[in-house]
């Protein structure tokens, strides 16, 4: 039995929408209010604000990524795994996670102070760890000896693009896509 959604969580979900499509800064919380059907005034019961909202999103979708991170991190896998384990996440997050899409691209930007720095902290340490895992691969043998920052950013280049693409009735599913994106790239990057 699916699990009902709380008032905040669909505001959270038709803000990111809004956010995605509109832009943050673009978004008013009259044009929130009326995708939740909500009179402007009645969304102040469930948040304090627009950018209540995007620190959130971007919070919570942070601590998905890391615990999937993390989890592939711990596990026995060898190094091209884990790189198509993070691959294929991040492409099940970009086309199933709509949230996903405001904090991982560019509305995160949006935050102050000091969340801005904080969120900025939390990508910095991701895309770190997941360069360790590129490293293990160059030292293991497995993956060409390219500068680490240069394979990390080729690789989420690879499918930053994703998010903004993909919508329900492209004419691939999700693990289509990610076995085709998780080839390319692994083909790119293997010795």
């Amino acid at each position: 039995m699916p699990v009902e959604k709380t008032k905040k969580q669909i505001i959270l979900e038709a803000a990111a929408v809004l956010f995605r499509d509109k832009g943050y800064s673009a978004t008013s919380m009259r044009d929130l209010a009326e995708a939740v059907q909500l009179k402007a005034s009645s969304l102040y019961n469930h948040i304090s604000g627009k950018e209540e909202i995007l620190k959130t999103i971007c919070f919570q979708n942070a601590k998905v990524f890391h615990d999937e991170l993390e989890a592939i991190e711990a596990s026995t896998l060898s190094p091209t795994e884990k790189i198509e384990q993070l691959v294929r996440f991040h492409i099940v997050m970009a086309t199933e996670e709509v949230t996903s899409i405001t904090s991982f691209n560019d509305e995160w930007r949006h935050l102050t102070e000091p969340d801005l720095s904080r969120f900025k902290e939390l990508r910095k340490d991701y895309e770190q760890r997941f360069k360790g895992i590129l490293k293990a691969g160059i030292t293991e043998g497995i993956f060409k000896n390219i500068d680490p920052t240069i394979l990390l950013h080729t690789v989420l280049s690879s499918i930053r693009w994703v998010y903004d693409w993909y919508r329900t009735g492209r004419p691939c599913t999700p693990d289509e896509l990610a076995k085709e994106i998780t080839d390319i790239v692994l083909s790119g990057i293997k010795r």
